[in-house]
């Protein structure tokens, strides 16, 4: 296959998994041990510049991920899947929609950036622009959005295999994108059967941003709120996160 993937599970119901900013296709940790892999079938690709795809080159935009993973699709012969997006891989998730609409049975948002752009101040742009080349701005972002109450051992683990995993060039060009890519008017109104799951310790998309983007667009929105978490429940509460996305996903 042209699109390099990791493939769990050997169930009916297939599911395409978009990784965040930080992450790759290995990078969900102990979550993946409590899939249901009798049930489902999840396809976790990477990036262009990221992970098992880090020497692959690209444009580094939501609609090249989304391009990407359709073709990964095809080549499993999957017509139809769900999709699950973290981070900028919720917006990521939306691109796909937008593109393939009939081939989506359901969507689920991890922490998902919105539709729109990405409102930044200054010092905002400052912080997310500079990650690229600066490693303490991503520390300093990974601990805004888990609470600031994750360990530094923790926080640098994630630093540094966001260092390792990707290249600085598609960190950069990706953050660009989806700051500041407006999907609303391809989105809005879809009857899609959408959840969203954040965390109650994130600080950046909180279950307010979320009602009043996510649940906005889609009338068939659906939001749970994780107790004990930040943005990355698939570190910090894997088992809850793992039940509450197959519930949905399986009803």
């Amino acid at each position: 296959m042209s699109i390099t993937h990791r493939l769990i599970g050997s169930g009916d119901h297939k599911v395409l998994v978009l990784h965040d900013w930080f992450g790759t296709s290995a990078g969900w940790g102990s979550f993946l041990d409590y899939l249901d892999t009798d049930t489902f079938s999840y396809a976790f690709i990477d990036y262009r510049g990221y992970g098992d795809r880090k020497d692959v080159t690209g444009a580094y935009t939501l609609a090249e991920i989304a391009d990407d993973a359709l073709t990964l699709a095809d080549e499993l012969g999957w017509q139809q899947f769900s999709l699950v997006g973290h981070s900028m891989g919720g917006k990521a998730a939306q691109q796909v929609l937008s593109q393939a609409p009939r081939r989506v049975r359901k969507m689920v948002g991890l922490a998902p950036v919105p539709a729109g752009p990405y409102p930044l101040d200054t010092d905002g742009e400052a912080l997310f622009y500079g990650a690229a080349q600066d490693p303490a701005k991503r520390h300093a972002i990974v601990d805004l959005v888990t609470g600031q109450r994750a360990s530094r051992v923790w926080t640098d683990l994630m630093v540094d295999r966001s260092l390792q995993l990707s290249t600085r060039e598609a960190f950069g060009g990706y953050v660009k994108d989806w700051v500041t890519a407006d999907l609303t008017e391809k989105i809005t109104g879809n009857p899609l059967p959408v959840k969203v799951i954040v965390g109650e310790h994130d600080l950046a998309l909180t279950a307010d941003v979320m009602r009043a983007t996510w649940l906005a667009h889609y009338p068939n929105a659906e939001l749970e709120e994780l107790a004990n978490s930040g943005h990355y429940p698939m570190h910090e509460t894997p088992v809850a996160l793992a039940t509450t996305l197959e519930t949905f996903l399986r009803a």
